[in-house]
């Protein structure tokens, strides 16, 4: 707590120069806590509770004081009386009257009896002092359910929720696909807001009004069998040369021998995946003689034939690339049957690199098996023969020449 007591002092200074003149100077100077007035011609007090920032700390609350202030809690009471100082002539002059006031400070609450008149919107706080009403918060507004209600400083303001506009006491909404920044493709309002859309094969940009293009070939692993070609707003599959797009993304091999056969009178067309090939209509070589389609027999009559095979059957197949393995693809079978007869078969030529193996089924047939995958494009020969013998120990054989043709592509 501070207090300060003030006093006015008077100087007066008197010279004598004769006894007939006397001039009299004087010097009027207030003590602290006070400044001259000038109007008035006297000191008067300094506010310090107006001036001084922050005057008390600790949320005590500032009283102010002649010459001083006083720093006292806030349910502090205080009791004012008041005296008049006596006063004194001194020589040559007259003091001003000091008016002291005694404080007496009680602990106790606020004077209950001590109302202050607030402004419309305000109301008295604890503090006595005038503070806003938020109607705002304590519903004391008349704004609609589609307005907003913001806080004023003594009243408040009823206004149109963010994407509606007033329109005499109403709120409409805005449309806000007639204003700029428009959508690039389309825009759709809904109440209060709108979006904007995409034609397909588009997206929105991260500023959500432009369209960007989709890239349809980055964003899919599996869409296409073989190529796939970005275009604005979509993409297209394209398949190799000997294929054809089905579907819109499968790849199907063309039957070239359907179409575009270019292969002579004396020659057989094959069609395989990817492509097609042209083979002799008549296979035989000498001593071999055509005795049906693709079957050629060595005469017994021919003496060469005799350490010969007795006949070469010419098959044609294909497969596709990378097929998986093991896989059965082809099967041979005895189409002569002899009695009191043993067959077995075998990879008589063809098989160099171990890619194949004949597994017997039956006493007439057995299977080619792929054990090692083949890629292409590739032209594979391989002859499967048939070993006959008898009880009486006669031997024959018959060789099936099969040609595997292996696509480029695995479909």
């Amino acid at each position: 707590m501070m207090l300060t007591v003030t006093f006015l002092a008077a100087f007066v200074l008197t010279t004598v120069s004769s006894q007939e003149t006397e001039e009299t100077i004087t010097y009027t100077q207030c003590t602290d806590g006070y400044e001259w007035d000038p109007y008035r011609q006297q000191c008067k007090d300094i506010d310090e509770c107006e001036i001084v920032p922050d005057a008390c700390k600790g949320g005590m609350k500032c009283v102010n004081h002649y010459g001083g202030y006083l720093c006292l809690p806030r349910t502090a009471q205080i009791i004012v009386n008041e005296q008049d100082a006596a006063t004194a002539d001194s020589a040559g002059g007259r003091n001003s009257v000091i008016r002291r006031t005694p404080v007496d400070v009680q602990q106790g609450p606020p004077n209950p009896t001590h109302q202050i008149q607030c402004a419309t919107g305000y109301e008295q706080s604890e503090h006595n002092v005038c503070q806003d009403i938020d109607e705002c918060a304590t519903g004391a507004h008349n704004c609609r359910a589609d307005q907003a209600c913001v806080n004023l400083r003594g009243s408040f303001r009823c206004q149109c929720l963010p994407g509606f506009q007033k329109r005499g006491e109403q709120c409409i909404d805005i449309d806000e696909c007639t204003l700029p920044p428009y959508c690039h493709h389309r825009c759709v309002n809904t109440p209060g807001s709108y979006y904007c859309q995409c034609n397909p094969g588009f997206q929105l940009a991260s500023n959500n009004h432009t369209c960007v293009d989709v890239d349809e070939c980055r964003t899919s692993s599996y869409i296409c069998q073989y190529q796939c070609v970005n275009e604005p707003g979509k993409f297209s599959c394209v398949c190799p040369e000997g294929y054809q797009v089905v579907g819109g993304r499968t790849c199907q091999d063309i039957n070239e021998c359907e179409t575009t056969n270019e292969c002579r009178e004396d020659e057989m067309c094959w069609n395989y995946h990817g492509g097609f090939r042209c083979y002799p209509r008549n296979p035989c070589q000498e001593p071999y003689v055509l005795t049906s389609e693709n079957r050629c027999v060595c005469p017994v009559s021919n003496t060469i034939c005799r350490e010969l095979p007795y006949s070469i059957v010419y098959k044609y197949m294909s497969i596709r690339s990378d097929r998986n393995v093991p896989s059965d693809i082809f099967q041979i079978q005895a189409t002569t049957i002899y009695p009191n007869t043993i067959n077995t078969f075998r990879i008589k030529s063809g098989n160099e690199n171990g890619e194949f193996y004949l597994r017997q089924t039956s006493a007439l047939s057995a299977m080619l098996v792929l054990v090692k995958s083949l890629s292409g494009p590739r032209e594979h020969i391989v002859d499967l023969e048939m070993l006959t013998v008898n009880s009486l120990n006669y031997r024959t054989s018959s060789v099936l020449r099969l040609t595997i043709i292996v696509g480029p592509f695995a479909f």
